[in-house]
């Protein structure tokens, strides 16, 4: 590793930690702008009650006060108690709720990317044929179809007409429909971004020349061209893998699958503070970690890429 990539890697890191003290900041002064508290939808609770129960989590004390506590006690890898779920810190929630999303993310991930960069290196070999008009209508229907609504048609087709799978996420097979509507959109999105990117290639000088020199065929395409084709599908496959992998929030409501996602809708629907934050940090650190494992990849699969 030379010294500027080291430079690069310095600065990258500096500023994820800018980035998540912002995400931090903005997130917890939001929570504190929005009416209400986090008690007042519990039943038969006194205002006595509701003021112990804000001295006991200190939401009694002033904003500024509450916010760099906050702040020295992530330091720590102290995100607090749940309000709503008592006796559980939110770390343990975090990580019971990632393991689920975590695993049902790197299978939907893993297909997503497999399927298309095998299906847009395919679409653009056979370009205006009858397999590329296919996969490209196909590829813009699923892009179209928000994931509700394909959760939802999977729903109804695989667990109410044919009942050959469950709708629980729970259940042994509940992972199995959750994971095909996670992967779809991501799939038609990679397949249609490999498919550009792998015409914009095959159209440069040097592929012209390694034709002209007798290369074979599979070798300019899967060595080649695909390699320097994939550079916009690794831009968009860190977000991507970073979202998959805290959960998909309409996903995961839908098929019942006890993920992060389920704990975050649950954590804002209760005003769980602490939750809330717990939950927004570690998605936030997430997505920036993969954009720098993305522009690190960069280099590896094109070497003339210079870090500045």
């Amino acid at each position: 590793m030379n010294s500027k990539m080291m430079s690069y890697i310095i600065k990258r890191i500096l500023l994820t930690i800018v980035t998540i003290w912002l995400i931090i900041t903005i997130t917890f002064f939001a929570m504190k702008a929005i009416p209400g508290g986090p008690f007042l939808s519990e039943k038969a609770v006194t205002q006595e009650v509701t003021d112990a129960l804000n001295e006991k989590y200190g939401l009694d004390k002033p904003i500024f006060e509450q916010y760099t506590t906050y702040l020295t006690d992530i330091l720590h890898f102290d995100f607090g108690p749940s309000l709503k779920s008592r006796g559980r810190v939110v770390i343990d929630i975090i990580t019971e709720g990632f393991a689920v999303s975590g695993k049902l993310g790197i299978i939907a991930a893993g297909i997503a990317l497999t399927l298309g960069i095998i299906f847009g290196s395919v679409a653009a070999i056979h370009r205006n044929k009858l397999i590329d008009n296919t996969i490209m209508v196909s590829t813009t229907a699923f892009v179209a179809m928000p994931s509700f609504v394909i959760g939802s048609f999977l729903l109804l087709v695989f667990c109410v007409y044919w009942k050959i799978l469950p709708a629980n996420g729970d259940l042994p097979g509940g992972l199995i429909l959750p994971v095909i509507a996670l992967a779809l959109y991501p799939t038609a999105y990679i397949t249609r971004l490999t498919r550009s990117s792998m015409l914009d290639v095959l159209q440069q000088d040097y592929i012209r020349t390694a034709k002209a020199k007798g290369v074979s065929y599979y070798l300019l395409i899967f060595k080649h061209a695909l390699k320097n084709a994939l550079i916009p599908v690794i831009t968009y496959a860190g977000p991507m893998i970073a979202y998959i992998l805290t959960g998909s929030l309409v996903v995961e409501k839908i098929f019942a699958v006890p993920g992060l996602g389920r704990a975050f809708i649950s954590s804002i629907t209760n005003r769980d503070y602490p939750l809330i934050m717990g939950t927004t940090i570690f998605l936030a650190t997430m997505v920036v970690l993969m954009n720098l494992v993305s522009d690190l990849l960069y280099k590896v699969v094109d070497p003339r890429i210079d870090f500045k």
